[in-house]
């Protein structure tokens, strides 16, 4: 009887540059693998199908829990993390390809510079300085802080943005992970400060207006995040404000 193993097809480019190509796989099969460790043991061992020395699979890692968003790729054509991806529940042959939103930078390693930038454009973090103490901060109703704490699962994995028909290479469309941190800033009694900075900067090009409302970023979401949610409630605010630039000024 011969041995049951996995049969990996794995899209590859030695660089940015490179052209693409497809190199399969065959690992032997052991209960409770992920992805990961399949492409581990690609790694420790890089011969191909055909039984040919290769170079290992390239991919990103770091936490292995769902938790970093760093090992997010396209797994048999659903975008989603390879962590939690178990053999024993996929489709074999299982095809693993690049997201495509993002610039490759080798084989399934993806440069996010393009979320991590929409991050810094919104500013997604609450600006406290720290040279002093500013004692006990306001308390927040239970309510908002669930609403916070949903909000707060976003690991910057890109899932939503590679399954978003409006994030491409032509549209200046920041996705909604952005968005929905804007919202999740602007949440907090603190944040709020620097609220009607965020939404300046939601209000052009690439804002939450562009959304198409497609809806396939909820869907894709792996944290259950209510992306669509935030997206409505960021127009929402765009409008208010728009409203008081129109009577202030």
């Amino acid at each position: 009887m011969s041995e049951k193993q996995i049969h990996l097809i794995v899209s590859r480019q030695d660089g940015p540059e490179s052209k693409p190509y497809t190199e399969e796989f065959k690992i032997p099969y052991r209960p409770n693998m992920n992805v990961i460790s399949v492409l581990m043991e690609v790694q420790k061992n890089p011969v191909n199908a055909k039984g040919e020395k290769t170079t290992p699979v390239v991919w990103e890692m770091n936490c292995l829990e769902e938790v970093c968003g760093a090992c997010s790729m396209v797994i048999n054509g659903k975008a989603r993390q390879a962590c939690s991806a178990l053999i024993d529940q996929l489709e074999q042959p299982i095809r693993l390809d690049a997201m495509r939103t993002f610039p490759i930078i080798r084989d399934l390693m993806v440069d996010r510079s393009r979320m991590f930038d929409a991050l810094k454009r919104v500013k997604a973090w609450i600006p406290i300085d720290g040279t002093y103490d500013l004692g006990q901060g306001p308390r927040i109703p239970e309510k908002v802080r669930q609403t916070a704490y949903e909000l707060s699962k976003c690991m910057t994995c890109g899932v939503c943005l590679e399954v978003c028909p409006n994030v491409n290479s032509n549209s200046p469309f920041i996705g909604a992970a952005p968005i929905s941190q804007a919202r999740l800033f602007n949440t907090h009694p603190t944040g709020e400060m620097n609220k009607e900075e965020r939404l300046e900067a939601l209000m052009y090009d690439g804002g939450a207006p562009d959304c198409g409302n497609s809806q396939n970023c909820v869907q894709a979401c792996p944290k259950g995040i209510p992306l669509t949610t935030s997206i409505a409630e960021i127009n929402r605010q765009l409008t208010v404000y728009s409203f008081k630039k129109f009577f202030v000024s």
